[in-house]
């Protein structure tokens, strides 16, 4: 068996990182079952364990510089841990990682792969779980370039200025940055994080979505005995509900609830420039 296929049988058995399989088979001359006992002496094979039981628990980070944005969730599996400043440091260790990358495309699956000091985040996460000796999962990972946009962000129940429980951000053009517009960025944000928006508007919603709450209308209203020429204004009726409860710019905005977000920008742009672009939102 090749060196490569003994690490990976080692890691599927033991759930240790990467180099930690690496060396322990080096000290152990390939031995399976020596290499083991070898990480479980360390501490470094409690993870397996760990990795199954669930994490529902965690904490949000949101960090951006001139060029980028990143949002990311980790899941703990308590609220105590969470809160630990070593589980916050790991949080911003890896927020700050994703930023450096300068990969606009980055998602999940790439930065798990990226390494930091000779070690995957894959690793990192592993040595982390066994640290604080509870499972975690880097469960969520949003990324846009700014380019010239300006944002805002809001933090909902916040453990850090930067982490919380519940990450919103609004990303839009003005011509300026004055109070008004700060402070109707933040509302934007907040209200995003009380409504929790699937798109910003009907034509951003998935098909699948829409195509869901269709056949559910459907059922709900077929044997109403209506015309068919009714029953489709009911589902038209129905839809535009629908619409308005899970799109941004349909929805009714919850600092003024008279009018929808899109009537609230249009307003608030007779004395301010105020373009909304692309907002992001992630929650526990």
């Amino acid at each position: 068996m090749s060196d490569l296929n003994l690490i990976k049988e080692l890691r599927e058995k033991t759930g240790a990182g990467f180099l930690d399989c690496k060396n322990a088979l080096k000290e152990s001359n390939n031995d399976i079952n020596l290499s083991i006992d070898s990480l479980r002496k360390k501490g470094l094979a409690k993870a397996t364990k760990k990795s199954s039981r669930e994490a529902k628990e965690g904490a949000i980070g949101f960090f951006s510089n001139d060029n980028v944005c990143v949002i990311l969730k980790i899941n703990s599996e308590t609220d105590f841990s969470a809160k630990s400043n070593t589980f916050l440091d790991f949080v911003d260790y890896l927020g700050n990682a994703a930023i450096k990358t300068n990969d606009y495309n980055l998602n999940l699956e790439k930065f798990m792969n990226y390494k930091q000091n000779d070690k995957t985040i894959s690793e990192l996460i592993t040595e982390m779980i066994v640290k604080i000796g509870e499972n975690i999962i880097l469960n969520d990972l949003k990324i846009i370039e700014i380019k010239n946009l300006n944002l805002n962000y809001y933090i909902h129940n916040p453990y850090r200025k930067n982490i919380g429980k519940i990450v919103s951000t609004v990303f839009f053009e003005s011509d300026k940055m004055n109070s008004e517009i700060e402070n109707f960025s933040k509302n934007l944000c907040m209200h995003i994080a009380a409504s929790k928006p699937e798109a910003m508007d009907v034509e951003q919603l998935s098909s699948n979505i829409v195509d869901n709450e269709k056949i559910i209308q459907q059922e709900m209203i077929k044997d109403s005995g209506k015309p068919s020429n009714v029953m489709d204004k009911i589902l038209e009726g129905k839809m535009k509900k629908f619409f308005s409860e899970v799109t941004l710019l349909n929805q009714s905005f919850v600092i003024d609830p008279d009018k929808n977000v899109k009537d609230a920008i249009n307003d608030f742009n007779s004395s301010n420039k105020f373009v909304l672009k692309e907002y992001m939102f992630v929650s526990l």
